[in-house]
């Protein structure tokens, strides 16, 4: 497995275009002048030995080396040692809405933002449990599977938005079935979903049997609200600028509020309780404590482990290409002139 420690040096590699294009530039006005001076073959008899591949095939170096250099300075580790630990933890899913109504601004920086905010800050509590993402609206979309990588979820968890789902609306059931194929122990004690949403519902009918179903399979089911009972229009923005707010089919602007109700009675049939997500400390605060109650499990994640340092063999190979390019002369290699290989006539 390889690590990158510094990615942010690849954006030095922007500089080798830039040197291609000054290159080519040079070598346009050394054309241009040398024109001037005398015609083309008057030139070659004046300059015998003036080799014009030996200088892209110095710049050609130059390349090579500069972006070694960079891949050293990003340095790349590789993890030499694949370890079996044992850890003690939950399989926790967090069930994220990412339904339009979740753009609202009455919590901010609007519900979508805060929610992610939310399931970060409870990650960031965690030390061994295992972890699965579902974005959920009209439809539930599995995002990353149970594992223990938290850098993993964060990285999509920050990648969700209210585009990514085609279907819209709000489909709790299909989260929480969803949710219920995640948990592949079939010995794990303790099943805990998290559902991060402003309430809305457009499958309630289903919604209690499918928590039903899941308690039946040892599944305890949180709710977090996100949003404000008074509510707020939906912003319709592009490129981070207000256009317009979305509208009904009678032209009436369309308020969505938190409604509790809905996820209280949700939390109270999955055998969990409802949180208040608007104070993001005291939340984050009442889920660790509620998981730290719950039985762990022990089972064994397997990790890379002794990352070791790759950057001194780029480093390396970039200073001996600078070496050689220090003997790559601009007049023609006599033994290679020799071979004649690009079938060149002779001046005599």
């Amino acid at each position: 497995m390889v690590q990158l420690d510094e990615k942010i040096y690849f954006y030095l590699l922007i500089i080798i275009p830039v040197i291609v294009v000054l290159y080519l530039m040079v070598l346009i006005w050394k054309k241009r002048t040398q024109r001037k001076f005398a015609d083309t073959a008057l030139l070659k008899r004046l300059t015998p030995s003036y080799s014009t591949n030996k200088s892209a095939l110095k710049l050609i170096l130059f390349i090579l080396s500069l972006g070694l250099l960079i891949v050293g300075l990003v340095n790349p580790k590789i993890g030499t040692k694949l370890e079996t630990v044992k850890r003690e933890g939950v399989d926790i899913v967090f069930a994220v809405d990412v339904s339009k109504s979740m753009l609202a601004e009455d919590i901010a920086p609007n519900r979508l933002e805060k929610a992610k905010r939310l399931v970060s800050e409870i990650i960031n509590q965690l030390a061994s449990d295992r972890i699965g993402i579902i974005a959920y609206a009209g439809q539930a979309y599995p995002q990353l599977p149970i594992t223990t990588d938290y850098g993993a979820a964060k990285m999509f968890l920050q990648g969700m938005n209210t585009d990514m789902l085609t279907s819209q609306g709000t489909a709790i059931d299909q989260a929480i079935e969803l949710a219920s194929t995640y948990y592949d122990d079939a010995e794990q004690t303790n099943r805990v979903l998290f559902i991060i949403s402003d309430g809305e519902d457009h499958s309630e009918g289903s919604t209690i049997d499918a928590v039903e179903d899941a308690v039946d399979e040892g599944i305890t089911i949180y709710t977090i609200g996100v949003g404000k009972a008074k509510g707020a229009p939906i912003p319709i923005k592009r490129n981070g600028i207000l256009e317009s707010l979305k509208k009904d089919n009678q032209g009436e602007t369309v308020i969505t509020r938190l409604n509790e109700a809905v996820l209280v009675d949700i939390a109270n049939e999955g055998k969990g309780q409802y949180i208040d997500g608007s104070n993001t400390d005291a939340a984050v605060e009442f889920i660790k404590e509620e998981l730290l109650k719950m039985d762990k499990k022990e089972f064994e994640a397997k990790q890379f482990a002794e990352y070791k340092d790759q950057f001194q063999w780029f480093i390396g190979a970039a200073l001996l290409l600078l070496f050689l390019d220090i003997f790559i002369l601009d007049r023609k290699t006599s033994w290679l002139k020799k071979l004649n290989l690009f079938n060149e006539k002779r001046h005599e």
